[in-house]
């Protein structure tokens, strides 16, 4: 499947693929400005990706990554993924040689209590997203944040297609990359925030200690979706890291 994408910048630079977290859209890096040619696209069931057929696993969603590429004919580029987005990272690293650089971004490689996507899982398929969307971006943004952001966030949650942020939210409860960790070979930054509960920085502090050439970045005053909170500080760090050749 090819999800839906958008390509800007100049042509004649490296291209730095931008992978959402779940029940986010392109929206995500609406504040980014980095010198390169940023791929932005949708998972499935996300803005105006096609909805998912049935389950998916984190092979699946990388694997519509790969179609794109292929799509649009690149043959290597630099990746940033955030949350689920890292996780699709991780697996491309791993398992393709279609990545040079990789940065993840407040991310984990798994998850050891499944409890709290269970009980997310099964109000959502009984009572849809109104019920579960304040908890979910509660943990989001730190408390001090923009009340408008916030809020705008919280009605591009709503518009996600709920039986594909279910199918998502499965590959997340379920996903285990950590035997993938030692796979990765490519130089790695990973980014983490202070005040992210979804993905403590340990998570982090986890798979840069098992990844062969990685740096580690903890970002203050930021939750899960630092990239909106703290886009200045983390572009800084981006285009420092991928900025190398």
């Amino acid at each position: 499947m090819i999800p839906h994408h958008t390509l800007t910048g100049p042509d004649d630079a490296p291209v730095l693929v931008l992978g959402n977290a779940l029940g986010t859209t392109t929206e995500l890096w609406r504040e980014f400005s980095l010198p390169f040619r940023l791929l932005r696209f949708d998972h499935r069931g996300h803005g105006s990706s096609a909805p998912a057929s049935g389950p998916c696993t984190i092979e699946t969603l990388a694997a519509d990554v790969v179609d794109l590429l292929d799509h649009l004919e690149l043959r290597q580029v630099y990746y940033c993924g955030v949350s689920l987005g890292g996780m699709v990272g991780m697996w491309l690293a791993a398992h393709t040689d279609r990545i040079s650089r990789l940065a993840l971004v407040c991310t984990t490689a798994w998850h050891p209590d499944k409890s709290g996507w269970d009980e997310r899982i099964g109000i959502l398929r009984d009572f849809g997203m109104e019920p579960v969307a304040d908890t979910i971006v509660s943990r989001w943004f730190t408390p001090a944040f923009s009340p408008a952001v916030v809020a705008h966030f919280r009605a591009e949650l709503l518009k996600v297609d709920v039986p594909s942020y279910i199918a998502c939210a499965e590959a997340v409860r379920d996903v285990d990359l950590r035997p993938d960790l030692v796979k990765i070979d490519v130089p790695t930054v990973v980014i983490a925030a202070a005040q992210d509960h979804a993905t403590p920085p340990e998570y982090a502090r986890h798979i840069a200690d098992e990844l062969p050439d990685s740096d580690l970045y903890i970002v203050g005053d930021a939750a899960h979706l630092a990239v909106v909170e703290k886009p200045r500080t983390i572009s800084v760090i981006l285009d420092g890291h991928f900025g190398v050749d």
